[in-house]
């Protein structure tokens, strides 16, 4: 079985940063793609970077230059780096990877951006 489990979620002020983490197991990590989403209430679940086994990375608009993902193929972890956070990058965030055609979710850890 696939198991996400993210942390490192809370509340920030507006520009401050966080650093949430997801540990897999069940998986040869290595060799998937890994993504972070967040959904914010009201509103769909949306893609916000994923990175390859090789480490490729990608991103949404609306979090380019501030977000970088990582991975350490080693500890089954992916990171995600959150700096200059804004009111609107307010949602849960959840870890999820596709493996044998099933999309495998966290639980999320919450992020709240608010002065």
């Amino acid at each position: 079985q696939v198991y996400l489990v993210e942390s490192g979620g809370g509340l920030v002020q507006p520009g401050g940063s966080l650093r949430l983490s997801c540990r897999a197991s069940g998986i040869n990590f290595r060799l998937y793609t890994m993504n972070w989403y967040r959904q914010a209430t009201g509103t769909q679940r949306e893609l916000v970077a994923n990175i390859t086994g090789g480490g490729s990375t990608s991103y949404a608009d609306s979090v380019k230059g501030r977000f970088t993902i990582s991975r350490n193929n080693v500890r089954n972890t992916v990171s995600l780096q959150l700096n200059s956070l804004k009111p609107e990058d307010t949602a849960t965030y959840y870890c999820n990877v596709q493996a044998s055609r099933t999309p495998f979710w966290g639980r999320g850890t919450k992020v709240t951006v608010s002065s």
